[in-house]
């Protein structure tokens, strides 16, 4: 199987709102750095990341944090525990989070969709999501409409993308048939007609389905830190680490598709 990936640099493969031409020197620039750093460091492992045509988007657990393309640290705001995953439209960031339990079968989750603005992340307004019965953990946007990802009890066989459109009025429950993930789907992003889903495990699992949420493969790949399109058929895979309490860290890595791996990374580190 083969994976073509023409995305761009964006968060869910949303068009940018310049043009190519325009921001051929910092995309470059980005393409070829072996291994961007988050700077700074955090009470709380990092749980996804997005782009727009400057700046990179780290959510933390308990902080939301922007830095440049580089990784400079741009701003930091404390939010509420637990934000998940992110994704960005219209100078707006996205994040699902959840206030009550994950991965319990009686679904005593408490799932919410927080907006802030990219600019300087002030706050902007939260959605209810209840319809995610685990526990809101990740979302990405396709064709205008938000799809939230998120837990999963132990034994299910099958993952779930809830969507919603811009009102966030609850549209769809859409089943993937991926067999059981540990703690569901962590992190989500649409590109090039595919969706890319991180998922813990030991190994970590990556799944790629079609656009209808059809498998395409399961693979052992870790992106369950954060996963996003970029140009040139590249996407950008998240790693981090926690050493001791108050001190984990986050950074990214170019990758392109793979016939054997579903993703592999360019350059080593």
């Amino acid at each position: 199987m083969k994976y073509l990936i023409l995305s761009s640099f964006i968060c869910a493969s949303i068009p940018l709102a310049k043009s190519a031409a325009s921001a051929d020197e910092p995309i470059e620039q980005f393409q070829i750095a072996k291994n961007i750093k988050c700077e700074g460091s955090y009470a709380h492992h990092l749980q996804g990341i997005c782009v727009d045509d400057d700046a990179i988007y780290w959510s933390f657990t308990t902080q939301l944090v922007k830095t440049d393309l580089k990784g400079k640290k741009l701003n930091q705001i404390p939010v509420v525990n637990h934000h998940g995953d992110l994704c960005h439209l219209d100078g707006k960031l996205y994040v699902a989070v959840n206030l009550g339990k994950f991965n319990d079968p009686q679904g005593n989750a408490d799932s919410w969709v927080y907006v802030y603005n990219a600019s300087d992340l002030s706050f902007v307004a939260k959605h209810e999501t209840q319809e995610v019965f685990h526990g809101a953990g990740g979302m990405s946007v396709q064709d205008g409409n938000f799809f939230v990802v998120g837990g999963l009890p132990d034994g299910v066989q099958e993952n779930y993308a809830y969507e919603y459109d811009q009102e966030f009025k609850f549209i769809k429950k859409h089943v993937i048939a991926s067999g059981h993930t540990l703690l569901g789907i962590q992190t989500a992003a649409f590109a090039n007609n595919r969706w890319w889903f991180g998922c813990y495990g030991t190994p970590k699992i990556l799944l790629v389905t079609d656009a209808k949420f059809k498998m395409i493969g399961r693979f052992e790949f870790d992106c369950s830190l954060g996963i996003v399109g970029v140009r040139n058929g590249k996407l950008l895979s998240a790693s981090g680490s926690c050493n001791k309490k108050d001190d984990c860290r986050g950074s990214g890595r170019i990758a392109v598709g793979s016939d054997t791996s579903g993703i592999q990374y360019t350059v080593s580190k």
